[in-house]
């Protein structure tokens, strides 16, 4: 996959070198030329650039990239022009880190996709999320297990829990399945939260809406993720 990261501070340059070792191609900018020297061989691409000139963000493979960040946090300003910015041109999905409860609802009315918190959530959480096609999100109980949110795959609807024998074939524990109910935020957008379905049961039939909360080991679970076709890094 390829992303465009815009801002190379803490949070975008650690997401850029998970991503580009992941097997990613990344485009990091940022207008400060030290940051850029510093991560240039560590990350697939950076470029000094100002994220906020249209001029020059418009020479971008934009339409050619699947997710763009935003992870200026310096300058909330500078995120707010240059996440508009992006949205203007196109971007497939647009992703921005908010700085404050008003700096959010600013996001959330430009449109973009997705917001991230980086005080309170890792790079290296969001570089398995937007790394793996199927990934929802993740609780990392150590460094080797994880809670994991999976969107379903397709050759697993209609199937039963029994049918899956998780446990037996992958050592991996289906704990329950939830599924995202749609509302309208303050700005009459619509917006997602998530419904627990409850502890999985032997007899029930995974529905093609499913979120599938897994159990273990992060060795077994892509185990589990690639023998249903699932591309994994």
């Amino acid at each position: 996959m390829r992303y465009i990261i815009a801002g190379l501070g803490s949070f975008g340059s650690s997401l850029g070198i998970a991503l580009t070792s992941q097997g990613h191609e990344v485009i990091a900018i940022d207008s400060n030329m030290q940051k850029v020297e510093t991560y240039k061989e560590v990350i697939t691409h950076t470029i000094c650039m100002d994220a906020t000139d249209e001029f020059t963000v418009n020479g971008l493979p934009i339409n050619d990239t699947d997710i763009v960040v935003v992870a200026i946090g310096e300058n909330q300003g500078a995120n707010v022009m240059a996440t508009a910015l992006f949205k203007t041109l196109k971007a497939r999905r647009l992703i921005s880190r908010s700085i404050n409860p008003l700096h959010e609802k600013v996001l959330q009315a430009i449109g973009v996709d997705d917001i991230f918190h980086p005080e309170k959530e890792s790079a290296m959480r969001w570089a398995k999320r937007l790394s793996l096609r199927y990934f929802v999100d993740s609780f990392e109980l150590s460094e080797h297990f994880s809670i994991v949110e999976i969107s379903i795959p397709m050759p697993l609807i209609g199937k039963d829990v029994a049918e899956l024998q998780l446990e037996h074939k992958f050592d991996i524990k289906l704990l329950s399945t939830m599924r995202y109910e749609q509302y309208e935020d303050s700005f009459g957008r619509t917006q997602c939260k998530p419904s627990i379905q409850g502890l999985a049961q032997p007899d029930q039939v995974l529905q093609a809406d499913d979120i599938l909360v897994v159990y273990g080991a992060n060795k077994h679970i892509n185990q589990f993720l690639r023998s249903v076709g699932v591309k994994v890094h």
